[in-house]
C-alpha cells in the first residue's frame, strides 16, 4: 500500500480525531465489553466506508482499499496454516512432549526462580504460546512456590518472562508469525535479528533470578513428577521425536522458504507419528492436520498441554488479521495514515526517533485497546513505509513490533494477556510487573539500540 493509492488528501488534525473515535470505539468494545476484536473492527470498517462516501470516494475505490488491504494478508495465511500443522504433526510426533519432558528434568529446589525462567522458555518455545505455557506449566510452578513460601509476584514474574520469551522466539507463535508477516520479512530471519535484543534481555533476566532465588529449599514436587510421568506412560518422550525440530533448525540456517521448512519439519514429524502413536490412521492424520491433536488422558494439565494445533485453531488469528489489514487498507485509502504519518514526519526524519516512536506506537496500542496482535498489526501497518523512506531494512520494524508489542500485552491489566494470567495465576497484574524483568527489559534494549545504531540493519539501497 503506497500513498500513491489514497484518494483524499486530509489535515493531520481531521486523521487524528478519525483515528481516535475509531481507536477509542474499539478500546471500549474490547476492554469494557469483553468483546473480542472481530466485530469491533469490522464497525470500524463500516465508520470509515460512510466517511469515505460523505467525502465522495466512489465505492469501487473504497473497496478496492479493503480489497488491497486483505491482499497483503493472504502470504500470512499460508504461513499460519502451515504453523498449524506443524503444532499437531509435532504433538502426534512426540517433538513438544519431549522438549517438555527434558525442561521438566531440570527442576528442583535450588534456584528456584531462575529455573522457573528457563523452564517456562523452552516450554514456550517448544509450544509457541505464553497463554498456554502460564496456564499449565505456570500454574504447576506456582503450587511449588506456594508449598516453598516464596513470593508469589516473583514466581509470577519469572512464569511470565519465560513464556513471553518462548512466544517471541518460537515459529510456532502466531505473534512472531504475525510481526514476519506485516512488514513481508521472512520468519526466521525475523527470529535471528530478534536475537540481537532477545538474548541480553534474556542473560540479564536469568542474572536476576539467579541473585533473587534461594540457593536451597525443600517442598513437594508431586506436580512436576506428575507431568513427567504420564508422559513417559504415554511414550510420547523419544530421542526421535527431536528429528523434526533438528530438521527444522537445519534448514532455517541454510535459509531455505520459511514454507519448504515447515512442510519438510510437518512431513518428518507425520512418519515418526506412526512409530509414536498406536491408533494412527491417513485418515486420523488428516484429521489431526485440519482438528489439531486431542489429549484425552484425563489429566487436566497434561490435556491443556498437549491439546493443540491444527488448521482450526488459526482461524481466530487469520480472520482477525484479514480484518485489521482491510481496516488498515482503507485508513491508507482514505489518506488518514499517510496524513497522521504527514503531521509526524519531522520526527521519523532521524533512526533513533522512528525507532522510538514504533516503540511507543505499539506500547499505546495496547494500553488503549488491551489487544497484542493489533499493536503488531496495525503499527507495522503504518510505519512500514517510513522504515523504506529512512532506509532502514523492515527486519528492523518487526523486531521492535515484538519487543515493544508481544511482550507488553502482560504488563497491562485490562488487556487480554493481563486479565488471562492474573486469572491462572492468582497473581494481580500489578504485583507481578515489577518482576516481568524479560518484558521490562525488552522495550528498553530496543530504543537503546535504536537511539545508537547498534544492530540496525540499513537497506542495500542506504548502504550504496
Amino acid at each position: 500500500m503506497q500513498h500513491e493509492q489514497q484518494k483524499l488528501t486530509i489535515r493531520p488534525l481531521e486523521a487524528l480525531i478519525i483515528t481516535l473515535i475509531l481507536l477509542g470505539g474499539i478500546s471500549y468494545s474490547i476492554i469494557f465489553t469483553g468483546v473480542g476484536p472481530h466485530v469491533p473492527i469490522v464497525l470500524a470498517v463500516i465508520i470509515l466506508m460512510a466517511y469515505g462516501l460523505i467525502k465522495r470516494v466512489p465505492v469501487k475505490d473504497i473497496e478496492e482499499g479493503l480489497i488491497e488491504g486483505a491482499k497483503s494478508g493472504l502470504g500470512a495465511v499460508f504461513i499460519f496454516f502451515f504453523i498449524g500443522m506443524l503444532i499437531s504433526s509435532w504433538m502426534a510426533s512426540g517433538t513438544i512432549p519431549t522438549f517438555i519432558y527434558l525442561a521438566l528434568e531440570v527442576v528442583n529446589g535450588k534456584f528456584f526462580y531462575a529455573i522457573a525462567f528457563i523452564v517456562s522458555s523452552i516450554i514456550g518455545l517448544s509450544v509457541g504460546s505464553s497463554l498456554t505455557t502460564a496456564a499449565t506449566i505456570g500454574v504447576a510452578f506456582m503450587s511449588v512456590s506456594s508449598a516453598l513460601g516464596l513470593s508469589e509476584a516473583m514466581t509470577a514474574g519469572a512464569i511470565i518472562s519465560g513464556a513471553f520469551f518462548g512466544d517471541k522466539m518460537s515459529p510456532l507463535s502466531d505473534t512472531t508469525s504475525l510481526a514476519s508477516m506485516i512488514v513481508k520479512v521472512d520468519i526466521f530471519e525475523h527470529i535471528k535479528n530478534m536475537a540481537w535484543t532477545t538474548v541480553p534481555a534474556f542473560g540479564i533476566t536469568l542474572i536476576l533470578f539467579a541473585f533473587l532465588s534461594p540457593t536451597e529449599a525443600s517442598a513437594s514436587f508431586e506436580m512436576i513428577h506428575m507431568l513427567k510421568a504420564k508422559l513417559i506412560e504415554l511414550e510420547f518422550v523419544h530421542w526421535y521425536s527431536l528429528i523434526p525440530f533438528i530438521l527444522l533448525t537445519f534448514l532455517a540456517i541454510k535459509r531455505i522458504s520459511a514454507l519448504i521448512t515447515l512442510s519438510s519439519s510437518i512431513l518428518a514429524a507425520l512418519v515418526i507419528s506412526f512409530f509414536v502413536q498406536n491408533d494412527i490412521s491417513v485418515q486420523k492424520m488428516m484429521d489431526l492436520l485440519f482438528f489439531g491433536f486431542k489429549s484425552d488422558t484425563g489429566v487436566e494439565e497434561i490435556d491443556s498441554l498437549l491439546t493443540r494445533g491444527g488448521m482450526e485453531s488459526m482461524m481466530f488469528s487469520i480472520s482477525l488479521v484479514l480484518l485489521a489489514l482491510s481496516m488498515g487498507g482503507l485508513l491508507f485509502k482514505l489518506g488518514i495514515l499517510p496524513a497522521l504519518l504527514e503531521g509526524i514526519k519531522g520526527f521519523l526524519s532521524k533512526r533513533s526517533s522512528l525507532i522510538s516512536a514504533t516503540a511507543g506506537t505499539a506500547i499505546g496500542i495496547n494500553f488503549l485497546l488491551g489487544e497484542q496482535y493489533l499493536s503488531i498489526l496495525l503499527t507495522g501497518n503504518a510505519f512500514q513505509e517510513s522504515y523504506d523512506k529512512a532506509g532502514l531494512e523492515r527486519k528492523n520494524l518487526s523486531r521492535v513490533l515484538e519487543d515493544a508489542g508481544t511482550v507488553i500485552n502482560p504488563l497491562v491489566p485490562w488487556s487480554v494477556c493481563g486479565v488471562f494470567l492474573t486469572g491462572v495465576l492468582g497473581v494481580a497484574t500489578i504485583d507481578y510487573l515489577p518482576f516481568t524483568f524479560f518484558c521490562l527489559l525488552s522495550p528498553i534494549l530496543t530504543v537503546g539500540f535504536g537511539l545508537t545504531g547498534l544492530t540496525i540493519t540499513k537497506s542495500a539501497k542506504a548502504a550504496a
